[in-house]
């Protein structure tokens, strides 16, 4: 009876759309040279609509994996991941990468932009790709490269810009489907001081203005006081950080 009892509230739990994300017992490895490496042992993680989180530590401790894992580009060896209830590792290829391509941003230390294309044209390959027509998509992607200070540079070809205008026009591109959760990689990693202020400054806003949920990894402690939570990687397991 008391195993029923406990297996249920584990289904709720599983279950509860207050919650955005739900991660449980993640586990991770990798074969070098013949041995097995266990970067994530057991990982859990809960995160609500609207909150901001930092993994920080030192580099080969797992931060990337799971910061992939969480947005579904890599696939845990084992454990579950729910996304509003949802178990998303149970949806088919198709069913993921449009989840992915709806609910979930990206923003890399390296852009990744198209540089051929305009500020304006990469910020709409969201919504060409969820199906939207180019105008839908314009007007989307013109709104928000404006919200991020890049309203006098939508045609400028995007290897014309400097480093922190190519990186608003990433997270223009990352925002323009208003996703429910923004993920980070060193968003910050290649700019200079200046920049990465605005950036982090502009990160809180988008925050708070479109209440999305934020996970950052970051080696830049600056950058990681800003969110409401620090966390790290001890033993394959996601611990508090100070």
């Amino acid at each position: 009876m008391e195993n029923s009892r406990k297996n249920g509230n584990i289904d709720r739990d599983e279950q509860d759309t207050s919650r955005l994300v739900l991660a449980k017992d993640l586990k991770k490895s990798y074969i070098s040279s013949g041995s097995t490496i266990d970067i994530l042992k057991s990982v859990d993680l809960t995160l609500m609509a609207g909150e901001t989180v930092a993994i920080v530590g030192a580099s080969g401790i797992g931060k990337s994996t799971l910061l992939q894992i969480l947005g579904t580009l890599d696939q845990p060896d084992s454990g579950n991941l729910w996304f509003q209830g949802e178990n998303i590792f149970k949806l088919n290829p198709f069913q993921l990468a449009s989840f992915r391509n709806s609910s979930i941003g990206f923003v890399f230390q390296f852009h990744h932009l198209l540089p051929e294309f305009t500020a304006l044209e990469n910020a709409m390959m969201p919504g060409l790709i969820k199906g939207l027509s180019k105008s839908i998509s314009r007007n989307l992607a013109e709104k928000i490269l404006v919200r991020v200070g890049l309203k006098s540079r939508l045609h400028q070809q995007v290897t014309k810009l400097s480093g922190g205008e190519q990186q608003r026009v990433a997270l223009a591109r990352a925002l323009v489907l208003k996703p429910a959760l923004l993920l980070a990689d060193e968003p910050t990693g290649n700019l200079d001081q200046k920049n990465s202020e605005q950036v982090h400054e502009l990160l809180m806003e988008l925050n708070r203005e479109l209440n999305m949920s934020l996970v950052v990894v970051t080696h830049n402690m600056k950058l990681a006081s800003y969110m409401a939570r620090r966390v790290t990687i001890m033993d394959g397991k996601l611990v508090e950080a100070n």
